[in-house]
């Protein structure tokens, strides 16, 4: 069974999720990778305002492939949420919610998504083909000039992702580790 949510999120649709939930989300929101989450922290460092508004957004890791004829968006799978842990941080501080993404993040950014009662989503790596069918509408919002990497604005209808790491903190990663070493020393 999954939870449906609308987007954009706020607090009181997250703050009840838990690490390993699935959810259905519908609704807009940003699509961005390394070279813009790089831009966007270098606007921050130099007091520019956002292109976006990141207050209660969710901006899922992904750089989409171009579309073919008659279709919204290409493959849109997610990438490594780690690249971008290093500019995470500072974008909570600026309002956003939500990520979607694939892999663990680090310790910073576990702290951070706690802090500010955020929430971590995991998508299915490898099914970009797939999860394009899940968005409806797709626009560039800013830095056109980085081709896929853009930043686009896609409306999303029933976006399969799981909880990874929830608002008060529990991260699926290092609980499912501690759960597999208990199971281990319980079978040797």
């Amino acid at each position: 069974m999954s939870i449906r949510i609308k987007l954009p999120l706020d607090r009181s649709k997250i703050s009840g999720l838990r690490a390993g939930e699935r959810v259905l989300l519908s609704g807009h929101l940003y699509t961005a990778r390394d070279a813009a989450h790089m831009k966007l922290k270098e606007m921050l460092d130099n007091g520019h305002k956002l292109p976006v508004d990141l207050n209660n957004e969710t901006i899922y890791y992904a750089g989409p492939c171009p579309a073919a004829p008659g279709r919204v968006i290409g493959s849109a799978g997610p990438t490594t949420s780690g690249r971008m842990d290093s500019y995470t941080p500072a974008l909570l501080e600026h309002g956003l919610i939500g990520m979607i993404g694939k892999g663990d993040r680090d310790d910073k950014v576990v702290e951070a998504i706690k802090a500010k009662g955020a929430v971590y989503f995991g998508a299915t790596g490898g099914a970009g083909a797939l999860l394009s069918g899940r968005i409806a509408s797709s626009e560039i919002a800013a830095f056109p000039e980085l081709g896929t990497e853009a930043i686009r604005r896609i409306e999303v209808v029933d976006f399969p992702v799981i909880v990874l790491i929830d608002p008060s903190g529990t991260d699926i990663y290092r609980t499912n580790v501690i759960k597999y070493r208990n199971i281990r020393e319980e079978a040797d």
